[in-house]
C-alpha cells in the first residue's frame, strides 16, 4: 500500500511538472515575473504535500525547510555581501579554495554560503565555519521565499556554482541590481537535451545573469545553444583543479618500490583491494600497498582480513615502513593528501558502494593515475575529464579493476603516458580561481 502511494505520488508530481513546464514556456513569452511567480507559488503549495509524502515513505525528510521558506533570523551582514551557492557536496568542495581566497582578498566583505541539500550543508559548516559569516540553505524558488531571503541576506554579488538556474531568484537579482554569476558552469548531455526543448524559457532566465563562466568550450557552446547571451558567456576552466601539492616530504621506506594507495576506502572495498594486491604482489614483488580507510573504526575488521590472508602488514602510527612490511595501514589523521606524492597509482574509495566517490585530484596533482569504481556522482565531472585520457580509469567490477592494475604494472610505456596525461589535464584546467577573483575585483571597483 505504501509503495503504491509513493508510486502514485511520483506519477502525480511528474504530471504536474510536465504541465508546469508547458505553462512556464507560455508565460515566459508574455511576462517577466508576475505570472511566473503566481504559477510557481500555486504549484509549490499544491506539490509540497506530495513531495513530503514521497520523502517520508522513502525514509527521507525535509531538512532545512524553514530556512528554504525564508524563516530565519536576519544575520545583519551589512551592505557588502558576497554570496556563494553550491547545491550539494561536489559543488561545495569545488568552492572551498575560492571562498577562502575571497575572504583573503576582500576582507571588508561578508561571505554567505548556501546549499540545497543536508549533506552539502554539513560539508559547508565543516569547511567554512571559520571563513563564512553566514551559512544557510538556498531558498525555494518561489517569490515569497526568495524575497525573504534577499531582504535578510542582502547580497551585493551572488555566485551560483554549476547549473543551478533558478528563474525567480534570477529575476529578483536583476530587479534589485544584484550581480548574478554562474561559475564553474557545466551541462551534461542529458540535461542539455532537456533544456534545449525549453530554449525560449531559459533564454529569458539566462539574460538576467551578469556573466556565465563555464568549465569548458563544450559547456559554453551548450549554454549558448539553450539561450545564454554570447557576449556574457565565457570559459573559466574548472575550480576543482585549483589545488596545490603539499610541501611536506614523506619517507616510509618507499624508495625502490612501487606503491599503490587505496585512499578513503569504505566497507566492502578493503577486501577487493587486498585480494587484488595479494594477487599482484606474487608477480611483482616490488609492489607495496598503503591502505587508508575512510573511517578508522573499521581497522579491526581490516586487520582480520589481512591476518586471514597472511599478509605482512604494519601501521603508520607505529612507524612501520615498506622496508619490512608489504602493507601499511594509514591510521593517522590528515596525512592522506601528502601520501599521494609517493604512490605510483591510486585507487579512490567510496566508489564500489553508494557513497559517490572521493576527490581523485589529490593524487592527480602529483601526476599519479587514479582508478575508481562505478559510484562517482560526487565527482562525476572530474572523472569525466580524467577518463577522457589515461589520467583516470572508471572500472565497473573488481575483475576490471584487477586488469587495469595489471596494465599499469606491466606496461611501462602505458603507465608513463598515464602520468603525462595527469599533468596535461591539470595544465589545461587550472586558473579558474583567478578568473573569478579578477571578476570580483572588477565588479567591486566599479
Amino acid at each position: 500500500m505504501f509503495r503504491s502511494l509513493v508510486y502514485n505520488s511520483r506519477v502525480m508530481i511528474t504530471y504536474f511538472f510536465i504541465l508546469a513546464l508547458i505553462i512556464l514556456i507560455i508565460i515566459s513569452m508574455f511576462s517577466e515575473l508576475f505570472l511566473y511567480g503566481l504559477v510557481t507559488t500555486l504549484l509549490f503549495i499544491v506539490l509540497l504535500p506530495f513531495y513530503y509524502i514521497v520523502r517520508v515513505f522513502n525514509g527521507k525528510f525535509l531538512y532545512g525547510w524553514k530556512e528554504k521558506l525564508g524563516f530565519f533570523k536576519s544575520p545583519n551582514l551589512g551592505n557588502k555581501v558576497i554570496m556563494y551557492h553550491g547545491v550539494s557536496v561536489g559543488e561545495v568542495i569545488a568552492l572551498e579554495n575560492l571562498i577562502k581566497k575571497t575572504k583573503e582578498v576582500f576582507p571588508d566583505y561578508k561571505i554567505v554560503v548556501t546549499t540545497g541539500t543536508k549533506t552539502g550543508q554539513e560539508i559547508a559548516i565543516k569547511k567554512f565555519s571559520n571563513v563564512a559569516d553566514f551559512i544557510t540553505y538556498f531558498p525555494f524558488d518561489v517569490p515569497f521565499c526568495v524575497d525573504s531571503f534577499l531582504k535578510k541576506v542582502k547580497p551585493s554579488i551572488a555566485l551560483i556554482a554549476e547549473t543551478e538556474f533558478w528563474p525567480v531568484f534570477s529575476f529578483f537579482c536583476k530587479s534589485r541590481n544584484i550581480k548574478l554569476y554562474c561559475i564553474n558552469g557545466r551541462m551534461s548531455d542529458s540535461t542539455f537535451h532537456l533544456y534545449k526543448c525549453l530554449t525560449c524559457f531559459f533564454k529569458n532566465v539566462l539574460s538576467k545573469y551578469t556573466k556565465i563562466l563555464t568549465q569548458s568550450e563544450i559547456d559554453k557552446n551548450k549554454l549558448i545553444a539553450i539561450g545564454a547571451p554570447v557576449e556574457k558567456t565565457f570559459v573559466m576552466k574548472n575550480l576543482k583543479f585549483d589545488i596545490k601539492k603539499s610541501d611536506e616530504t614523506v619517507d616510509i621506506g618507499q624508495d625502490g618500490f612501487r606503491v599503490m594507495i587505496a585512499g578513503s576506502t569504505h566497507k566492502g572495498e578493503d577486501g577487493i583491494v587486498l585480494d587484488i594486491f595479494n594477487e599482484k604482489v606474487s608477480k611483482y614483488p616490488d609492489l607495496k600497498l598503503l591502505l587508508v580507510p575512510r573511517h578508522m573504526n573499521r581497522i579491526p575488521q581490516i586487520v582480520q582480513i589481512m591476518e586471514k590472508m597472511k599478509l605482512n602488514f604494519g601501521f603508520r602510527s607505529k612507524g612501520d615502513t615498506f622496508k619490512d612490511k608489504n602493507v601499511i595501514i594509514l591510521d593517522t589523521m590528515g596525512e592522506l593528501s601528502k601520501m599521494y606524492s609517493i604512490c605510483s597509482f591510486a585507487f579512490i574509495g567510496g566508489s564500489f558502494n553508494k557513497t559517490g566517490g572521493h576527490n581523485p585530484l589529490e593524487a592527480t596533482v602529483y601526476s599519479k593515475p587514479t582508478i575508481t569504481g562505478p559510484s562517482i556522482h560526487n565527482f562525476r565531472d572530474i572523472y569525466w575529464l580524467l577518463s577522457r585520457s589515461n589520467a583516470g580509469k572508471i572500472v565497473k567490477t573488481p575483475k576490471e579493476f584487477s586488469n587495469y592494475v595489471e596494465k599499469l604494472l606491466s606496461d611501462k610505456e602505458f603507465y608513463e603516458q598515464a602520468c603525462i596525461d595527469c599533468e596535461t589535464v591539470f595544465h589545461d584546467q587550472q586558473g579558474a580561481l583567478d578568473v573569478v577573483i579578477n571578476e570580483l575585483k572588477e565588479i567591486i571597483s566599479e
